[in-house]
């Protein structure tokens, strides 16, 4: 069992720098995939798998998933990433142990606070 979920400082840098932000309307984050991956590895995250999905029609990427396992804290850090417009502006899902890592006005919300937990259940 994990004495404590990891806190995700780079993660947080990233959304006061501008370049994480939430969009409610889609329940998820417009960020560079790549950017978040590297914010996860400074928290200690070490890649364990990692796809990235093409377009049929012009062998595109399309989006991709990502996935790095804190050895110390044992905590799992999964990405999913479909890419809109510019890949710059994907839309990014960040869970940590499943459990969404969702806004806040300070920036992202630590997993391990239980006011920031995502139920599962349809909204």
């Amino acid at each position: 069992m994990k004495e404590s979920l990891p806190t995700v400082t780079a993660l947080g840098e990233l959304h006061d720098q501008g370049r994480l932000t939430w969009t409610e309307r889609e329940h998820g984050w417009i960020a560079a995939p790549d950017e978040v991956v590297t914010a996860l590895t400074r928290d200690g995250f070490e890649q364990c798998k990692r796809e990235v999905t093409t377009s049929r029609r012009d062998l595109q990427p399309a989006g991709g998933v990502w996935q790095g396992v804190n050895r110390i804290t044992g905590s799992v850090a999964s990405v999913i990433w479909i890419v809109r417009a510019s890949p710059r502006q994907a839309l990014v899902l960040i869970e940590i142990d499943g459990e969404l890592i969702k806004v806040s006005h300070d920036g992202p919300r630590k997993p391990d606070d239980e006011s920031y937990r995502d139920d599962g259940g349809e909204g």
